[in-house]
């Protein structure tokens, strides 16, 4: 069985944010979760991506920008496209790099994170405004 949903974010700064409990929240239309199976989530935008890390301590989300930042800075002198602002392209390949798509077993009803993981929205641009997540259920 699949079932499907989308699900709205509201609009995140710049930065990498700890998001697990938005994606448990919008899975209600969905629940009971099955025993087991796989959740994916995929953002529908070229410029924000996703990934599992650190959930604890938020030094690890700062460091992520910072290193992110010094490999694809924004205002590159190569990039050409550059009608959105500067932070455009690195926008773009950042999101690239890390991806737009999770996929999370479910195991006993629940996402199977494992202790020290959380879901994160990568914002990349200054202003990005709100994301939408596709979210499937295969169970």
């Amino acid at each position: 069985m699949i079932r499907q949903i989308s699900m709205r974010l509201p609009p995140f700064r710049r930065g990498y944010h700890l998001i697990t409990h938005l994606i448990e929240q919008g899975l209600e239309p969905l629940m009971p979760l099955p025993e087991a199976g796989l959740l994916n989530l995929f953002i529908q935008h070229t410029s924000a991506a996703l990934t599992i890390n650190e959930n604890a301590d938020p030094t690890v989300r700062g460091d992520f920008e910072t290193l992110m930042n010094h490999l694809v800075p924004d205002g590159f002198r190569g990039f050409r496209h550059t009608l959105e602002g500067d932070d455009d392209m690195s926008a773009h390949i950042k999101a690239s790099l890390l991806g737009q798509s999770l996929t999370i077993p479910i195991q006993n009803g629940r996402l199977a994170l494992g202790t020290w993981q959380g879901i994160y929205l990568c914002e990349f641009r200054n202003h990005g405004g709100s994301r939408t997540i596709l979210v499937t259920l295969y169970a």
